[in-house]
């Protein structure tokens, strides 16, 4: 048998290999000076978040959680609902403030909602920070927030605990359990479920548990991956309607003793079968990129909270070499205004360096020669390097979009052959001399 000969030119060439994607968790974490790992936030600013936690616990006084909107903050806020009444705090002594439809705890309105109602500790989470006043204008009032997004700077006199700076970055609900489990023996049977619940809601289903993430292999023998997903998909659906019925979720989470007491709530089950139609009905959009080809739009209008699904959705499908981002821009959801998600791409979640979609937002926006980024505000690219968006007046959005440049077609490359060029290549001439005789 003759063997076929091997080209060994220097021509031949060799495809590279690509390496393994990173698992979320295989993100180095921080340490020490002595090596310690340092997750899922700083040590001291841990035990400062449970020194706040029993001190709120043993006053006896009114206290108000106030938990995000999503399966994240809702279920970080019942974690901490748990907590403080097993510690013993009287579940009479307990209110919960869920922020309006577009607003945000640093809007003027919402500062004195939660103010009127006169508690003496606060404790906020997930709710994204920002530079201000403290929570509420009473100085005897105590606050603590507990977040993730990405922030250095925080309303005044609060005490902190951010995962932001310690990766892998824990969501707000696993930051809560990692706080919160040591605080009493009975804590983590009734509240692992939820943390496992926040943390697929923002992280994704198909994670990975592994350090430093915390072994949640006992969780998963007593709940099955599938409910808890279900109940994540279940809770997050209210306050994507136009009623935007966070309450509802609130209260199913706060009264259920496991996932699948979720399952069964006929008004979160009516939730989700809206939102399923009103996505399937938006979702076919189809996208326009910027002239670079790094980020692609999808314009959609719809009363419904349905712009982050379709974002996920289509970043998971769009490929090329140039496209980072995903962004979906409603128009319909609050008026005036423009709510936009961004994603990465799956096809450049691999990029070296990685994709921060907040630094990209902020770099196009920076293109501006006015007062555009005063203009849009303090809830522009908001979020996660990895999952951010804003909600800015319609004007600037499109003004943002003319920065973008897009839907413009992108500069010819030198020596590149143009579309009509290469289909000139590819398809044969017609009319040629072997046709004319053919025909006669």
């Amino acid at each position: 048998m003759k063997r076929k000969a091997t080209n060994t030119g220097a021509n031949t060439k060799i495809k590279r290999q690509k390496g393994p994607e990173l698992e979320y968790c295989d993100t180095p974490p921080r340490k020490d000076d002595e090596g310690n790992i340092l997750w899922p936030a700083h040590s001291k600013a841990i035990e400062d978040a449970r020194a706040f936690l029993r001190e709120c616990a043993a006053s006896g006084e009114k206290t108000m959680i106030v938990p995000d909107k999503d399966a994240d903050g809702l279920d970080a806020g019942v974690i901490i609902y748990r907590t403080l009444t097993t510690l013993g705090l009287p579940p009479s002594m307990i209110d919960v403030h869920l922020v309006g439809k577009g607003s945000s705890i640093h809007d003027e309105v919402e500062r004195l909602a939660m103010k009127e109602k006169g508690p003496k500790f606060i404790i906020v989470v997930d709710q994204g920070s920002r530079p201000g006043p403290p929570v509420v204008d009473e100085p005897e009032t105590k606050s603590l927030i507990i977040d993730h997004h990405m922030s250095d700077e925080f309303p005044q006199g609060a005490t902190v605990v951010s995962a932001c700076h310690y990766p892998p970055v824990a969501t707000s609900a696993l930051l809560t359990y990692e706080i919160c489990k040591t605080l009493h023996a009975g804590l983590v049977s009734s509240c692992a479920y939820l943390c496992a619940m926040g943390t697929h809601g923002d992280l994704g289903t198909t994670l990975k548990w592994k350090p430093p993430f915390p072994d949640m292999t006992e969780t998963f023998k007593i709940y099955s991956k599938k409910a808890i997903n279900d109940a994540v998909s279940l809770v997050n659906a209210p306050r994507r309607t136009s009623k935007f019925d966070v309450s509802t979720a609130w209260q199913a989470l706060l009264q259920a003793k496991d996932p699948k007491e979720i399952l069964n709530n006929k008004r979160l089950l009516d939730a989700r079968a809206e939102i399923n139609e009103e996505v399937e009905r938006q979702t076919h959009t189809p996208p326009k990129f910027s002239k670079d080809g790094k980020i692609a739009v999808l314009r959609i209008h719809s009363a419904a909270q349905v712009h982050p699904v379709i974002a996920t959705r289509w970043a998971g499908h769009l490929q090329s070499k140039a496209l980072e981002i995903v962004m979906v821009a409603n128009t319909g959801y609050l008026p005036g205004l423009v709510n936009f998600s961004c994603r990465i791409a799956r096809c450049a979640r691999s990029r070296d360096p990685p994709v921060d979609i907040m630094s990209s937002l902020k770099a196009v926006a920076d293109l501006d020669t006015t007062d555009l980024v005063q203009r849009m505000g303090e809830s522009f690219a908001r979020g996660h390097k990895e999952a951010s968006g804003g909600i800015i007046p319609a004007a600037e959005f499109e003004e943002l979009m003319a920065l973008m440049k897009v839907g413009e077609k992108p500069d010819p490359v030198p020596g590149q052959m143009s579309q009509p060029q290469k289909k000139a290549l590819v398809t044969p001439q017609k009319n040629n001399l072997m046709n004319y005789f053919n025909k006669s």
